[in-house]
């Protein structure tokens, strides 16, 4: 009778034990940030925390620099699925090894990947292309919208900063010379729609974009190498600058995102942090999950959804099998 008393006392211990452990989770707050990939990644994370790990949770409107700072100087809100460190960087550093603030996983793996594209279908068909040089030689390849006997390299829309840079780039490669003209957009969606009317026409584009973005989701593109490697002090002196005088060849930087969590949520999130420093995916993956929302119109609520129900095979490595079952359970 003792034994089995015993036994008993040491299973509701471990019931008692579950649920408390599960309740340590508590009130969680997660910064939803303006951008697309970003806003799923909030949804994703907070599905998974309140069904997967039993969190209460709550979504507060973001922006990288606002948000850092509240999460710095007042430990709020927990979470920053998506926090892009460039503009930031010495003050993350800083509270990073003052321990104010945890740096988990690097959300993005490629990181934010810009620089000059064409259409694969293009590369493909001309495996000589392989760079922004061997490009420019085939000015017949990119024909201009309004003159077909020039070629076009397609810019960003005013207020950008990659109009800047793509400018500068342009001059330094001797685009006009080489017979291109540099196309301005007028707005994002004429820079987008000038990539749908390529494939449509099944001509050539050459231009400026980035990853991870629906268009790169939808539309399979090649990027072409800069022929160098990025130098910073070069962008920071010229490149970036608008009007600079002698532009030289450079390369795009390549950014990074961090999941970014408060001491305070780290200190008491034991399993929940596991997850959130295994939680990673690539370019390619979010691309097309940006390419669904944007096609279908839907909710960065709905894209997280679809996303956990078209890439279980990804999401369940990130957790123990037991939490994969009741986030499975509540899709």
């Amino acid at each position: 009778m003792k034994i089995i008393l015993a036994w008993l006392f040491i299973a509701v211990c471990l019931v008692a034990g579950g649920r408390a452990a599960q309740a340590d989770c508590g009130n969680v707050s997660i910064a939803e940030m303006s951008w697309a990939s970003a806003a799923i990644a909030a949804n994703f994370d907070s599905f998974i925390l309140k069904n997967g790990y039993g969190c209460n949770i709550r979504t507060v409107a973001g922006d990288t620099v606002p948000t850092f700072a509240s999460m710095d100087q007042k430990g709020e809100p927990d979470i920053a699925p998506e926090l892009w460190t460039a503009s930031v960087r010495t003050q993350l550093e800083a509270a990073v090894k003052s321990g104010r603030l945890i740096q988990a996983s690097e959300i993005l793996s490629d990181g934010a990947i810009e620089g000059w594209w064409i259409p694969k279908f293009i590369a493909d068909a001309n495996p000589d292309i392989r760079s922004v040089q061997d490009a420019l030689k085939r000015p017949d390849l990119f024909p201009a919208p309004k003159n077909a006997a020039k070629g076009a390299v397609h810019n960003c829309p005013p207020g950008w900063s990659c109009r800047i840079s793509t400018a500068n780039l342009f001059r330094a490669l001797n685009g006009e010379k080489a017979g291109f003209e540099l196309i301005d957009s007028e707005s994002p969606q004429s820079l987008d729609d000038s990539i749908g009317a390529a494939f449509d026409a099944k001509v050539g584009w050459l231009g400026y974009y980035w990853a991870p973005t629906a268009i790169l989701g939808k539309y399979d593109m090649t990027r072409l190498s800069m022929g160098v490697s990025h130098d910073k002090a070069e962008w920071l002196a010229c490149t970036s600058i608008e009007g600079c005088a002698r532009p030289q060849l450079n390369a795009y930087p390549v950014s990074q995102a961090f999941t970014v969590v408060t001491k305070a949520f780290a200190d008491r999130a034991g399993p929940e942090l596991a997850y959130l420093r295994s939680r990673t995916w690539d370019n390619n993956t979010i691309n097309d999950i940006l390419a669904w929302q944007d096609e279908n119109r839907e909710s960065s609520e709905n894209a997280a959804l679809y996303f956990l129900r078209n890439y279980p095979e990804l999401w369940t490595r990130w957790m123990p099998a037991d939490v994969a079952e009741k986030v499975k359970a509540a899709l």
